[in-house]
């Protein structure tokens, strides 16, 4: 199978949807890098399946322009993202690849194909060039789930990179780690020392890391509006200034220490923890900067709990932090292998479910669990969100998705405590057999609770979605 980085299942990006924003936005991108710019008339986007049906609600019309025009998820000015595209709608024209001008009608040259889909995927995209003599060159792309990007044709790519633990699913980690006699995330640093050095890798989770707090901490600072047409209010600010008390702070880390020095009851701490992970997606709800883990529409789920655990573990340290991104994310690439981590071949079990196990096997770890109580941690949070649909309510990552972040996260940390008092010897259900049903469970999965926004609570409840 292929090989899949801690950095592939952490990425850095623009919300609301991996894979309805960030992946057409790559996509993008790889069109524009792979055509001859200087040949180019115009262009055409066709959108199919899920990415129709959603797309306006999940902004894959703008995360297309910003592709297009040269921009980048991870670099954009937040405030940056509404005026380009104010721009491109102004001038009727777009910066190709950020170097040649081209018209460009957002209106006209984006195509929704609400009732045609791909063979391979539910979310796939054509980009079309047209050149000057009615020549011209064609592109399909699918985004598969976290952000991820297959080309047409390249579905059944290999990658040539050997490790020194290959991991394929359940049993080949728990393998490894009674070899070596390692923890998970010592077993998975040693993997990434294939594509990074020990600086570098170390570096980047901590830059992950702060970009998850700095995302909770303008979550817990914003008020108003989410944008789209549910009027979905912001709870996120209210709850942390109910739960901080007046304490004073000037910035993310003071205000951290400050919720240490607060109550640790469990009422305030189930508190907290929920509004950690609403604040992380109503941020992704406004076209915010998050980190995908393992997408946009469950972005929430790792960060509040591993925010909980160095608000409330009294025997947190930094390296925690290293240790429980590694884990998160090995468990995330196996789910990957194994089943999906695309809401719209799985349902939410894929999104919500799958951050739920990464977060409870890395909570696992940093309390000082065994490799094979982080692993059944896993399986328990999945095991409980077998099933979980997507219908989002107008096609917005608002409704159920912000709320199921605060239920991921519980469960996960509840999935460790239960792992961290069993015996993983005497588990009836391995993670192996879990990801599995998952699996088979997506597919047997009616497609309208595939983030088609067909059924479930999208049709019961009434909407004036808008553009967003």
């Amino acid at each position: 199978m292929n090989r899949i980085s801690v950095f592939d299942i952490f990425k850095i990006g623009i919300g609301p949807s991996s894979s309805h924003t960030m992946g057409p936005w790559r996509a993008a991108q790889r069109f524009t890098r792979e055509i001859n710019l200087d040949r180019v008339a115009a262009v055409r986007v066709d959108l199919y399946g899920s990415l129709a049906k959603t797309g306006k609600g999940h902004g894959t019309d703008l995360a297309v322009l910003l592709g297009l025009n040269g921009d980048d998820p991870v670099t954009i000015p937040v405030e940056a993202v509404q005026p380009t595209i104010d721009q491109i709608n102004r001038t009727q024209s777009i910066q190709l690849g950020g170097k040649k001008t081209v018209p460009f009608n957002p209106q006209v040259d984006i195509v929704f194909h609400f009732d045609q889909s791909l063979p391979y995927h539910a979310n796939g995209l054509t980009f079309t060039a047209f050149y000057d003599q009615d020549e011209g060159v064609s592109q399909t792309y699918f985004s598969i789930g976290g952000g991820f990007v297959v080309k047409e044709g390249e579905e059944n790519a290999s990658s040539d990179i050997i490790l020194p633990y290959p991991i394929d699913n359940g049993k080949d980690l728990q393998h490894w780690c009674q070899l070596t006699q390692k923890p998970i995330s010592d077993v998975v640093w040693e993997n990434e020392l294939t594509w990074r050095s020990a600086t570098q890798i170390r570096k980047d989770l901590l830059h992950i890391w702060e970009v998850m707090k700095q995302c909770i901490y303008n979550g817990c600072h914003t008020e108003g509006i989410l944008p789209g047409g549910l009027n979905v209010t912001r709870r996120a600010k209210p709850l942390a200034q109910t739960l901080i008390k007046g304490r004073v702070y000037q910035n993310a880390d003071e205000w951290i220490r400050q919720i240490c020095r607060g109550g640790h009851t469990f009422q305030e701490t189930l508190k907290w923890v929920s509004c950690f992970a609403l604040a992380v997606n109503e941020e992704n709800a406004a076209f915010s900067r998050v980190v995908t883990a393992p997408t946009n529409g469950a972005a929430g789920v790792i960060p509040a709990v591993l925010m909980y655990h160095v608000c409330f573990s009294d025997n947190f340290q930094e390296e925690d932090i290293i240790r429980f991104m590694l884990t998160a994310a090995e468990m995330g690439s196996i789910f990957k292998k194994g089943a999906t981590i695309s809401a719209a071949m799985g349902g939410c079990q894929a999104e919500i479910g799958v951050s739920s196990a990464m977060a409870a096997a890395g909570l696992t770890e940093c309390l000082g669990g065994s490799p094979e109580q982080a692993i059944m941690a896993a399986e328990i949070a999945m095991e409980h969100h077998l099933g979980l649909t997507c219908d989002p309510i107008g096609g917005l990552v608002q409704i159920p998705c912000i709320e199921r972040n605060t239920m991921g996260a519980i469960k996960a940390i509840t999935a460790a405590q239960i792992a961290l008092e069993s015996d993983p010897s005497k588990a009836k259900v391995s993670l192996d057999a879990v990801i599995r049903t998952m699996k088979e469970t997506a597919e047997d999965m009616n497609s309208k609770y595939k983030e088609t926004s067909d059924g479930g609570l999208a049709l019961h409840i009434p909407v004036n979605v808008v553009e967003c």
